[in-house]
């Protein structure tokens, strides 16, 4: 996408939010936004639609933002901060989009979720990890070196996870996840959005009306058969965890190898070393924070690093900028496994903190050392600048990601 340039840091213009990345640094965030967050942490910021609201780029004020009830997460109080949005603030959440809600509808969601997402369940399900991992790399392994790393082994293990949780039939994924991704594209036209997001309910409408009528042994049965929610609200719910799921760590699978092939280093300390892969997942997760932004509108007026941000103004919060304030982490553009990354953001952080990320981290855990294990010469098969970049989605990573191996 292509943007008018900013105003240098030190300008009293405000600036607009920073989007290019450098030639052949697809693991850093865009061009601008470490010079801004070094310059002022919290600047004015006009948006696409004319509206000047602020972005923050520094760790703490991020960090901050995230954690305080003042600033809300609904969809309509804010503005959109990359270009091809509305003229003007955004249409409400749909139904079940948590991440589009304030409490108390916000809480009463979360309570009924937190319970079947706790740690002790999701590491419950490593078992169920490693089984398909280990089924994918053999597939892999059977068809010889080449091939693209997202759909022959990134995609599938979220997918089936997901789907396994929630109770959706993975035989049906050609008819969510084409959805999902144009539900994730920054710059897809407004009646595709919508035409994906009405695929994806009627998709789960059916679904909703199966599991009521015969609820079943998994989340969306429970969901079914114990809760207070009614079919729209199951539907939603159901739908916001189906795309959240197949998307992120799909896209933490696949770059997250790119950046560990592309430190060898690195590569080669997480596979001799195995134990190692809770801890670089964290930094993995900082390093690349591929849930890059978010927006949040104030309230209220609200003080914050000697800045007046006045209520019903959109705060832009640059999540990938402040992962790599050197406030927080030292030497924050190097990818360093033995790095306590404790505090990143990739998770997001406060009431709205990804509900799914224990999972994550199980599925992440388990599938990099596993891959890195398997093929212990795993290479890129094409030059790095050739790896197809996904710099137009809400969730950064690759297309495809073409690998090689050597055979034994």
């Amino acid at each position: 996408m292509q943007h008018e340039p900013s105003p240098r840091p030190g300008s009293a213009e405000p600036v607009t939010l920073p989007t290019q990345r450098a030639a052949g640094c697809p693991f850093d965030p865009p061009t601008g936004l470490a010079e801004l967050r070094e310059a002022r942490p919290l600047t004015r910021m006009t948006y696409p639609d004319g509206h000047v609201g602020w972005l923050a780029t520094g760790y703490s004020a991020v960090r901050t933002i995230m954690g305080d009830s003042r600033f809300s997460s609904r969809y309509e109080l804010m503005h959109f901060p990359f270009p091809g949005g509305p003229d003007g603030p955004l249409p409400p959440a749909p139904v079940g989009d948590m991440t589009g809600m304030d409490a108390p509808e916000h809480t009463r969601f979360r309570r009924l979720l937190m319970g079947r997402f706790t740690v002790r369940r999701m590491r419950q399900l490593a078992e169920r990890a490693r089984e398909i991992t280990a089924e994918h790399l053999d597939a892999m392994e059977r068809r010889g070196p080449g091939t693209d790393l997202v759909e022959a082994f990134a995609r599938p293990l979220p997918a089936l996870m997901i789907c396994e949780l929630l109770g959706v039939p993975y035989a049906d994924r050609r008819r969510f996840q084409d959805h999902a991704q144009t539900i994730m594209s920054m710059d897809a036209a407004p009646e595709d959005t919508h035409a994906a997001m009405t695929g994806l309910q009627e998709y789960m409408a059916e679904l909703v009306a199966a599991k009521r009528a015969e609820p079943s042994d998994d989340l969306l049965g429970d969901l079914a058969r114990d809760s207070d929610l009614t079919d729209e609200e199951l539907v939603g719910v159901g739908g916001f965890l189906l795309a959240a799921g197949l998307d992120t760590t799909a896209n933490m699978i696949a770059h997250g190898t790119f950046a560990l092939l592309s430190n060898p280093a690195q590569a080669e300390a997480l596979r001799t070393d195995p134990d190692l892969a809770p801890q670089a997942v964290e930094e993995l997760m900082r390093y690349l924070t591929i849930a890059h932004t978010s927006v949040k509108a104030a309230l209220e007026d609200v003080e914050l690093d000697g800045q007046l941000i006045r209520a019903g103004e959109s705060v832009t919060l640059s999540l990938e900028a402040a992962n790599r304030d050197a406030e927080r982490f030292p030497d924050p553009d190097v990818l360093d496994l033995h790095r306590k990354a404790t505090g990143h953001l990739g998770f997001g952080h406060g009431m709205h903190q990804c509900l799914g990320q224990q999972l994550a981290r199980v599925e992440l855990t388990v599938a990099l050392p596993a891959l890195l294990g398997r093929f212990p010469t795993l290479r890129l098969d094409v030059p790095a600048g050739e790896v197809p970049l996904r710099t137009n989605m809400n969730i950064y990573g690759v297309h495809r990601l073409p690998v090689t191996w050597d055979e034994d």
